[in-house]
């Protein structure tokens, strides 16, 4: 199984690519702590630890990928998450592919993604 979704974002790709990887910001955005490298191979936390991974590919301002993961599922079991940005007009369409969770947790992730991440960019970004 996976997740594909597309959001229109009223904000430029940089600021949703700064959103998503700025520590800071994403705290801010999820309201659950972070820790976020800038490399790839770099790891990052989020929702106070809940999900962990790695940067796979980062390409600023156009894609993120990660081998991602809930703290929760079991040792050594890794989704691989893709965010791609494109300029659409003033905006940022946004496309998320998520695959390779464990079964039964996709349509948890779904909402997670978002109720989590693109109603609250819409509700930042504007």
């Amino acid at each position: 199984m996976s997740i594909h979704q597309e959001v229109e974002l009223a904000a430029t790709p940089h600021a949703v690519y700064e959103a998503l990887m700025d520590q800071s910001q994403h705290a801010a955005l999820t309201g659950g702590a972070a820790t976020i490298s800038r490399e790839v191979g770099g790891a990052f936390s989020c929702h106070d630890g809940q999900i962990v991974g790695r940067h796979i590919e980062l390409v600023p301002d156009q894609r993120i990928v990660q081998a991602w993961r809930v703290s929760a599922w079991p040792e050594g079991v890794y989704s691989i998450v893709r965010f791609e940005l494109e300029a659409a007009g003033a905006g940022t369409k946004l496309v998320l592919d998520h695959d390779g969770f464990p079964e039964g947790a996709g349509e948890m992730l779904a909402q997670g993604w978002q109720m989590r991440y693109w109603d609250a960019l819409g509700k930042k970004l504007g």
